[in-house]
């Protein structure tokens, strides 16, 4: 951490004004969805996807097929992506604390107040930092109240109140209230991420001069899945399709790699038995993909509106998630675990000159990358202690050499590496897994007991982060 203050001194000390002039600089809209794994047309995760505008937007710019979020928790993930700090730099491993309530942390500058001290106008909508829902006070809004110029619906309170059904949970399950689905008898319009969008539309559609950054955080597909009936109606749920699942998959996965399937972080819970046993399996992945619909809708509406405005030709697009979602994969329901369905999520990037319209790169990124990325396309210098790569040159070749693989964090110590064939993970006990995507995508064979593959161990864990800072959550 001392090397890390060191260089914000000079960072700061040094920082220069931006060379362009304010009509020659891009604006910015930042797409962020909640819980959205690769259940997404055009990257395959369920052949049952139906995702028309995310679609459409990936024929626009790159779409990164194997890209990788840095932490398998909202709260984590998203400070990592705004302040391009690694959990295991920060010691934010859980969703509290907050990143403003670690010393150290409050003086960085997030992505968009960065911008906003270099000229640009800041305006944000819904979850974009973690952020509470209607029925959990215990985790405070963690926005950045020096970010912004405006945010809807408010500093205090990203998220509107959740429209639901009247006796919840809906599903009738008795494990956790959270854990719901059904539908809701409302308009687009009436729904929280409705609410969030409008207000990003109006905002797009605003007049004013400078470049803008417009964020907007879509709260589906994160639970509970209520979405008005028409989105279940699209897929019928006699036609449902299943995941894959192998009932031995967990056989031969470390102890702690068990007790994360088996934990969310409450209580311990097995969703996935109370789903069997329930036979609610199929409800479970229609109102997940009506949920996903839903979200996909929302986007459109942000996409339709900036296509009006006449600005969409320097504006510089980019689409996240900020972790997977396991739906009976693993024999688990939730995230919070470092497999490939917690931590593969979307990553769209459209940059006006630089992206080539429906390209594809299968090169392992990570969303640590997008600080230094977007200001790297912006013309900004980026501050010095970022410790994500810029993908540029991805963007400019989806095909380029790549070094840099993606590396996930789920509590203190326990890292997974992903590249382009591998993923290694090793636990703070020192157990490890290992997964060879060319002939195993499902990750069911645990190659790390295997000598042949010592080598790819060794160097894969030369990856790893050097430094574990404590847990912020215990200072």
């Amino acid at each position: 951490m001392r090397r890390l203050f060191t260089a914000l001194w000079v960072f700061f000390v040094a920082v220069g004004a931006v060379h362009a002039q304010d009509d020659e600089r891009l604006d910015v809209l930042f797409i962020a969805i909640d819980d959205l794994n690769d259940w997404v047309g055009v990257l395959g995760g369920h052949p049952q996807a139906k995702t028309p505008n995310i679609d459409a937007l990936a024929e626009r710019g790159v779409l990164f097929t194997n890209a990788h979020s840095v932490a398998a928790l909202c709260n984590p993930s998203r400070t990592a992506l705004m302040l391009g700090l690694r959990p295991s730099t920060t010691g934010i491993y859980g969703n509290a604390p907050s990143w403003m309530d670690v010393e150290g942390l409050a003086e960085l500058p997030t992505l968009p107040r960065f911008l906003r001290e270099r000229g640009y106008q800041t305006y944000g909508a819904g979850k974009i930092f973690h952020a509470a829902t209607f029925r959990e006070p215990l985790f405070a809004g963690y926005n950045d109240p020096a970010a912004w110029d405006a945010f809807y619906p408010s500093l205090a309170r990203q998220l509107p109140d959740e429209v639901g059904p009247p006796e919840r949970p809906a599903n009738g399950n008795p494990i956790d209230y959270r854990f719901d689905w059904g539908p809701v008898v409302v308009d687009d319009r009436a729904m929280g991420d409705g609410q969030v969008a409008a207000a990003t539309e109006r905002r797009i559609l605003a007049d004013g001069n400078g470049p803008r950054f417009v964020a907007v955080g879509i709260y589906r597909p994160h639970l509970p899945w209520y979405v008005p009936q028409k989105y279940l109606d699209m897929h019928p749920l006699d036609q449902i399709e299943l995941p894959a699942v192998l009932e031995s998959d967990l056989d031969d996965v470390p102890l702690i790699g068990q007790q994360f399937q088996q934990n969310s972080f409450m209580p311990p819970m097995d969703l996935h038995r109370w789903v069997v046993a329930a036979d609610t399996w199929r409800d479970g992945v229609q109102a997940y993909l009506a949920s996903v619909s839903f979200a996909d809708a929302m986007v459109g509406r942000v996409l339709d509106a900036l296509e009006q405005s006449g600005r969409a030709d320097r504006t510089i697009i980019i689409l996240w998630s900020d972790h997977g979602w396991h739906l009976g994969e693993k024999l688990r329901w939730r995230k919070t675990t470092l497999w490939e369905e917690s931590t593969r999520v979307p990553l769209i990037v459209v940059a006006p000159d630089v992206t080539t319209p429906g390209s594809r790169s299968a090169r392992a990124v990570s969303l640590i990358d997008l600080f230094p990325t977007l200001t790297e396309l912006l013309g900004i210098e980026a501050p010095s202690y970022l410790e994500g790569t810029s993908l540029v040159p991805l963007l400019e070749d989806p095909d380029a050499p790549w070094n840099y693989p993606a590396i996930s964090t789920f509590g203190f110590g326990n890292h997974a590496v992903r590249t382009e064939r591998f993923r290694y993970i090793r636990y703070s006990d020192g157990s490890e897994e290992l997964y060879d995507h060319g002939t195993d995508p499902n990750e069911w064979t645990n190659l790390a007991a295997d000598p042949i593959y010592a080598g790819v161990k060794a160097e894969l864990g030369e990856l790893l982060p050097r430094e574990n800072a404590p847990d912020a959550y215990y200072r």
